[in-house]
């Protein structure tokens, strides 16, 4: 299964999310996967929903791993499988105003989560990419292999590059930009999630789900300047346009302005 995933060039995340899928639905029925029937992965799947409770995003990582496991490993055909679709909800991140923005970096503990978190917000990158940033990237904020394994430059803010001379000079990192406490690779993105939600709480800010939300900030805030969306679908790396446009239901002008029918009409 591994194998196959690396001849597909998935990324090291997937791997991992796909092996656990597996492996969980091993232990649950005591026996290898490969002699499970699909009454067996229902079952599993009926588990997860109605005891774990998991969310639709878990949900739907699991029945990924296992479609990948029986239709692409064993060569199941999906009519042997047929694990019904998920109908997920439709669920718009929050975003934090400019001023919770500053709020939120101005309560990181020390310059490196300070600087963490500014990058994050000021490139709108994806937790994966900001700690796998190195410094040989920061010339000109070179994204490398971010989703989909494209690469793609970035803004580089001149206030972001100003804290960034600091944190090298204090720092003086070698390879990554944000490197772990053994020095000896990057940041996990657990710890960054850990460091915004330890921000967040000190800032006295309640929405905002991870670190993620910075980015949706990024795509908000930048459509508030009046940047456009063809702009900033390059700058999120998105390869559909369709996936930048859903930032347009976060504008809250979009619907402050908005007139309705009835009041066009001459009563």
């Amino acid at each position: 299964m591994i194998e196959e995933m690396k001849l597909r060039n998935f990324s090291l995340a997937t791997q991992q999310s796909y092996v656990y899928a597996v492996s969980r639905l091993a232990r649950y029925h005591n026996k290898s996967p490969d002699q499970l029937s699909k009454e067996d992965i229902r079952a599993f799947l009926v588990h997860l929903t109605v005891e774990r409770k998991l969310s639709p995003n878990s949900l739907t990582g699991y029945c990924s791993g296992l479609r990948f496991f029986y239709n692409e490993t064993l060569g199941w055909d999906e009519t042997k499988l047929f694990i019904p679709p998920r109908k997920k909800p439709s669920l718009l991140p929050e975003v934090f105003s400019p001023e919770e923005v500053v709020r939120l970096i101005g309560a990181a503990r020390g310059l490196k989560q300070r600087v963490l978190l500014m990058t994050a917000y000021a490139a709108g990158l994806r937790v994966s990419e900001l700690v796998n940033l190195k410094i040989t990237d920061i010339v000109t904020l070179r994204v490398k292999r971010g989703k989909g394994g494209k690469d793609r430059y970035a803004i580089l803010s001149q206030n972001l590059l100003t804290e960034l001379r600091q944190y090298w000079k204090r720092y003086r990192p070698s390879v990554w930009l944000f490197p772990n406490r053994a020095k000896n690779g990057p940041l996990s993105r657990g710890e960054a999630w850990h460091i915004f939600r330890s921000a967040k709480k000190r800032a006295g800010l309640k929405k905002g789900r991870g670190i993620h939300s910075l980015r949706a900030c990024f795509a908000t805030h930048l459509l508030e300047a009046g940047v456009d969306l063809r702009s900033i679908q390059f700058l999120m790396g998105h390869t559909s346009i369709l996936s930048t446009q859903r930032y347009l239901r976060l504008r809250p002008q979009n619907v402050d302005s908005a007139v309705s029918p009835l009041d066009r009409l001459h009563l």
